[in-house]
């Protein structure tokens, strides 16, 4: 039986700015197993920022359903969808998006706060940024650390809930070559021990093709190749 964590089935979304409607998605179908490694690829304006978005929870489709970890998501309310945000995805961002005056053990810790995590969050957070190879910097902040560490403190947030997927958006797109190249090993290597779905969106064709499958947005829709 097949063992879906996403399941989308014909998204649309409609942005309005003022009387103009703008489709940034036309019908998205598609399936994620659990455990799948993919990317999603296309130029700007394909709408793979707005596919990302809606499979992130942090937005909701016009039309179409969307299920996540089998929890149909697309016509909850804002609380429920950062509920379900909080407790179901772990997010990874190019710019790191780690708060500066928080050390990286705070910044770990932050997930726990807002699901309202208190029993061994400390800890917790601890192990997740010796996972990452941060056992000896956790008290520094991130003005302290190079990119690829602050990439490190990243990851070890949007794991430390055990989140059903990992999104990562341009997670090397920061970085030189060696640091986006333990990066994306990183990542690779926590789908293997742990079995955790990652979807990246890059640009870049080299870490695209490391991924099990690539997803090619244009105009909204799936690119097919046809």
């Amino acid at each position: 039986m097949d063992d879906f964590v996403i399941e989308c089935h014909n998204m649309t979304k409609v942005y309005k700015m003022g009387a103009v409607e703008v489709q940034a998605l036309a019908g998205v179908s598609f399936t994620v197993q659990r455990g799948e490694v993919l990317s999603i690829m296309g130029p700007s304006g394909s709408g793979k920022s707005t596919l990302m978005n809606l499979l992130g929870c942090l937005d909701r489709p016009t039309a179409g359903e969307y299920v996540l970890d089998s929890e149909k998501v697309s016509n909850l309310i804002d609380d429920q969808l950062a509920s379900i945000r909080n407790r179901k995805v772990g997010f990874i961002f190019q710019s790191f998006n780690l708060l500066p005056r928080m050390t990286a053990l705070g910044n770990v810790e932050l997930p726990m706060r807002y699901a309202g995590v208190t029993k061994d969050r400390g800890s917790r957070a601890r192990q997740a940024l010796e996972s990452v190879g941060l056992g000896d910097r956790m008290t520094h902040r991130p003005a302290e650390l190079s990119g690829g560490e602050q990439q490190r403190v990243a990851i070890a947030r949007a794991l430390v809930n055990i989140p059903s997927i990992i999104m990562a958006d341009e997670p090397t797109g920061n970085l030189d070559t060696k640091s986006g190249k333990e990066i994306l090993e990183l990542l690779l290597n926590f789908n293997r021990v742990s079995g955790t779905t990652i979807l990246i969106v890059t640009h870049d064709p080299t870490v695209a093709q490391q991924t099990q499958r690539i997803i090619r947005m244009r105009d909204g829709l799936l690119d097919t190749g046809a």
